[in-house]
């Protein structure tokens, strides 16, 4: 569910004096300073709007499992006969009895004359039933026209016997922190109630979802608001009340909202297939920190570093690589990580868009058609190995406080790692080294040191080696675990 609090804000009036000589006597006249005014009401646009908002109450059935725990007594005792039997009764007839669960949210009505309300996913996620309560007492069984769990998002249909009050999405692109905004939900329960506030900041990520770019807002969100509109001062609605950040479960000032732009895409493609279509391009990404930034040689920490490649994904097929950076998606800027999954989920399926990358050092333009995503997209496969096994004793050596040895079927048998993992496997990590601080373990193995590919340890001291003479203060080392999953970790090399 979604709360938020209201901030208190206060007015601040200064005065200052400015003194005058006259006749021996000092003047002050008091300077008045500009103001910053809220709007002075809202009750016009929330009567106007207030009837395309309902609220949602579902209803769903559960098995009573409800066991009551029996009284420790000792063996022997008089009670010990009848506590067993009181007590297997209950449990048995508790545990027969099914439940009716109960919960509240809100919506609002985007198609009056087809009945289309829009919720969140959560409100109605499990229900057996569905009912949509309007503000002059109409009470209509709404039906799921389609649901996506990665944006929380629902539609719902109705049959009204009149057309329903509806409302429009608005530019959610072209508000700015300190617009104000206006929040109509069902909180508590307690029915349509209003609430007004600012917008606080845009593009939260608060790791809900692979599309996370929530608007925040300190307009008093509560239990029970999820689902409801988020307006601007033009009563469009802009974001989707969803969630909030509460220690107490009340609001504190700080709840989330999806934009209106990510959700009229899902929505559209739920009420025209039921379902959402998304681009796929078949890469794993992560952040391109100021660390990994400085060991590729980039200018400043941007877009989205290839930590894998599906295989007979998009981006395979497509000749992308693994150490990539993905810094420009079909025309647009990677700034950051997280933006590419938005792109991509954005864009048609079938769509051949260009993709520039960096590539050791150099930009590379490469042409890929996306696919769809699907649900159960398969992973890797893993490749059997046909290697003969090596007789001789594994060669090791000491490189960033890590000791390495050659990758060998008795230590790929110590550290349980897959037969298709291949490189340097890290046989020990100095407790106070660079590598410790970022987590390498022990059956790590060292896949690549700077986009070059390693086999020996005597190859990752080679390379590093290079990096040092060319003043770099730090090693990018694609490491895999030992089931073969893989991650870029920069690794510092300046008291080597």
């Amino acid at each position: 569910m979604a709360p938020n609090i209201v901030r208190r804000r206060m007015t601040r009036i200064a005065f200052a004096a400015a003194g005058l000589m006259l006749g021996g006597m000092i003047a002050f006249q008091p300077v008045q300073t500009a103001q910053a005014q809220g709007p002075v009401s809202v009750a016009d646009l929330a009567e106007n709007l207030g009837d395309a908002v309902v609220n949602i109450s579902t209803a769903q059935t559960v098995q009573g499992r409800r066991s009551v725990p029996m009284p420790q007594v000792p063996d022997g005792s008089p009670f010990q006969e009848f506590f067993e039997e009181f007590f297997n009764r209950q449990n048995k007839d508790n545990d027969q009895a099914p439940r009716r669960v109960q919960s509240l949210g809100s919506g609002f009505v985007i198609d009056g004359k087809e009945g289309i309300i829009i919720t969140n996913n959560h409100v109605i996620e499990g229900a057996d039933e569905i009912t949509a309560n309007f503000n002059d007492g109409t009470q209509l069984r709404a039906e799921i026209i389609g649901t996506d769990e990665k944006t929380d998002l629902a539609v719902l249909k109705v049959e009204p016997e009149t057309p329903l009050k509806a409302v429009d999405f608005g530019n959610s692109d072209s508000i700015r922190v300190g617009d104000w905004v206006m929040a109509i939900g069902n909180p508590f329960g307690l029915g349509g109630t209003v609430t007004v506030g600012i917008v606080s900041a845009r593009n939260r990520d608060i790791n809900s979802g692979p599309y996370d770019n929530f608007i925040q807002t300190d307009a008093s969100i509560n239990r029970g608001n999820s689902g409801g509109p988020l307006f601007d001062m033009q009563g469009n609605v802009i974001g989707i009340n969803t969630a909030i950040i509460s220690p107490s479960g009340g609001s504190i000032g700080i709840g989330f909202a999806i934009p209106a732009k990510t959700a009229m895409r899902v929505i559209g493609q739920l009420r025209e297939f039921g379902e959402t279509r998304r681009g796929w391009l078949g890469v794993r990404i992560q952040e391109v920190t100021d660390e990994i930034a400085e060991s590729l040689a980039m200018s400043e920490a941007m877009g989205a570093l290839v930590a894998g490649v599906t295989d007979d994904g998009p981006a395979a097929k497509a000749k992308i690589e693994a150490g990539d950076v993905i810094i420009r998606f079909d025309g647009r800027d990677v700034e950051e990580m997280r933006e590419l999954p938005r792109m991509v989920a954005e864009t048609a399926i079938g769509k051949e868009v260009e993709v520039v990358v960096l590539r050791k050092g150099d930009e590379v333009k490469i042409n890929v058609i996306l696919e769809r995503l699907e649900e159960n997209t398969p992973t890797e496969a893993s490749v059997e190995t046909d290697e003969e096994p090596v007789e001789e004793p594994a060669a090791k050596s000491e490189v960033l406080g890590m000791m390495l040895a050659e990758l060998d079927d008795q230590l790929r048998e110590q550290f349980s790692i897959d037969a298709d993992v291949t490189g340097v496997v890290v046989t020990e990590v100095k407790p106070d080294s660079s590598a410790a601080e970022k987590r390498i373990t022990a059956g790590d193995v060292i896949k690549e040191v700077a986009q070059e590919p390693v086999e020996t340890p005597t190859d990752v001291e080679t390379e590093i080696g290079k990096l040092k003479d060319d003043g770099r203060r730090s090693a990018l080392l694609l490491l895999a675990n030992p089931t073969g999953d893989v991650r870029f970790v920069p690794v510092r090399i300046e008291d080597e």
